[in-house]
């Protein structure tokens, strides 16, 4: 079959599940039950909330210092360390590397830096972000996405996750060892920022928390650099543009909603036997291209995860109770299973009831990491910096707004049934 038609075949059938979608009243019904639900729920988390602030003076010390940089930059400049300094550039590059193998390693990274250093919002924010990449990977070899993508094509989905989720590690995981060292040696240590090939956007930032230990600039300051960071080097590489950004597989994901991040932060026994109490906060990011749209979301989840009491306690007691093993069974242990209980079956059965399982239905397959994907070599960025002007950025600098909705436990749930409908749809139009 060429790519032309199996392209006309792959639109007909998501068309007919998508048909038969809204075709349901149930859906709908239970839906706007849902809604309401988790609105109620976040209105009474944010009557609890303290919002984080973001303070009016040190961003504009910051928007200052920018501007400096910028009319003292001299470009020939050489940069020279001592060789205390080389040392430390070694050592840090080394332990970079070894923590970027893969998702579960730099998860793990990010989290025990974290509890070493509790200031640094951004770590567990990175963290909980990226326990999401992991269960993103795992999925594509998990019990529906098969279903719905070739082999092919869940490689590509991979590598885009893989590589932004690396990159971004690469960048800014040496950032916040050398802030870890500054405080150790109790000097300041910034100066070695471009040794790693972190943008000049960073220094001043890195300077004035080193100064004035307000967390909440510098974390903006985190989102903002690492979003700018893949933007040329993966969400608009060629290969990531055709290959998965251009699919139609990735224009559906606003639809299903693939493309959530979820906190944790309830889980344990429910109510009634073999029930069990899943409780999930989080955010669903309508369009990953947009830079800007990309940003104000990392924002979002931010002031959330850091605003919100019941979400931050949960979701950093998840944090430092459950290993990441890149499965979903690490949040949702009566859902889906590492190990599958049978060997896969050529036919898929139904197995939700709502947002539960059937009764004997078998849990749902959710690998881990180790056993879905091969460590992959880092293909390394081509250097550069991307910033470029201070107007470009200082929008995002002028509020840090609270989302109004973000308890998603029950929009989750619909999320599980819309992949499932949908693989039953396309195992049917495969007939």
């Amino acid at each position: 079959m060429d790519k032309k038609h199996e392209g006309r075949s792959y639109r007909r059938t998501f068309g007919y599940w998508l048909g038969q979608l809204l075709a349901l009243p149930s859906a709908a019904f239970d839906y706007a039950v849902g809604k309401w639900g988790a609105m109620s729920a976040s209105d009474a988390m944010i009557a609890e909330a303290t919002p984080l602030q973001l303070s009016a003076s040190s961003v504009a010390k910051l928007k200052y210092a920018w501007s400096k940089h910028f009319e003292s930059t001299d470009a020939s400049a050489v940069t020279s360390w001592n060789e205390e300094e080389l040392a430390l550039i070694e050592r840090i590059r080394a332990e970079t590397a070894a923590a970027n193998r893969n998702n579960v390693t730099r998860t793990e990274a990010y989290r025990i830096l974290y509890f070493r250093t509790p200031e640094l919002h951004w770590a567990l924010l990175a963290h909980m972000v990226s326990r999401n990449g992991g269960w993103n990977m795992t999925d594509l070899q998990g019990e529906w996405l098969p279903w719905l993508l070739n082999s092919e094509q869940r490689l590509a989905v991979f590598r885009f996750l893989e590589q932004a989720n690396a990159l971004i590690f690469q960048d800014a995981y040496p950032q916040l060892l050398l802030y870890e060292r500054s405080r150790r040696e109790g000097r300041s240590l910034f100066h070695l920022l471009p040794a790693f090939g972190v943008s000049s956007f960073m220094a001043p930032v890195w300077k004035q928390y080193w100064r004035d230990r307000d967390a909440v600039p510098l974390t903006i300051a985190l989102i903002v650099n690492e979003q700018h960071y893949i933007e040329q080097r993966v969400v608009q590489h060629p290969f990531f543009r055709e290959k998965v950004l251009h699919t139609l597989f990735f224009g559906l994901q606003s639809l299903l909603q693939l493309n959530g991040v979820i906190f944790p932060y309830g889980n344990g026994p429910g109510k009634g036997e073999g029930a069990f109490a899943l409780r999930l906060s989080g955010l669903i990011l309508e369009r990953f291209e947009n830079i800007e749209e990309r940003i104000e979301f990392g924002k979002r989840l931010y002031a959330m995860l850091f605003g919100v009491p019941r979400v931050y306690e949960g979701a950093r007691s998840f944090a430092a109770a459950v290993k990441h093993t890149g499965s979903r069974a690490d949040y949702a242990p009566h859902m889906f299973t590492r190990v599958r209980q049978q060997p896969p079956q050529p036919i898929y059965k139904e197995r939700l009831l709502g947002a539960r399982l059937k009764p004997g239905a078998e849990p749902l397959y959710s690998p881990e990491l180790s056993a879905a994907w091969n460590d992959q070599p880092l293909e390394m960025p081509e250097p550069g910096d991307w910033f470029t002007s201070v107007a470009d950025i200082s929008p995002y600098f002028q509020k840090l707004p609270m989302p109004h909705s973000f308890e998603i436990t029950n929009e989750y749930g619909l999320m599980l049934n819309k992949i499932e409908l949908a693989v039953l749809a396309v195992q049917r139009g495969n007939k």
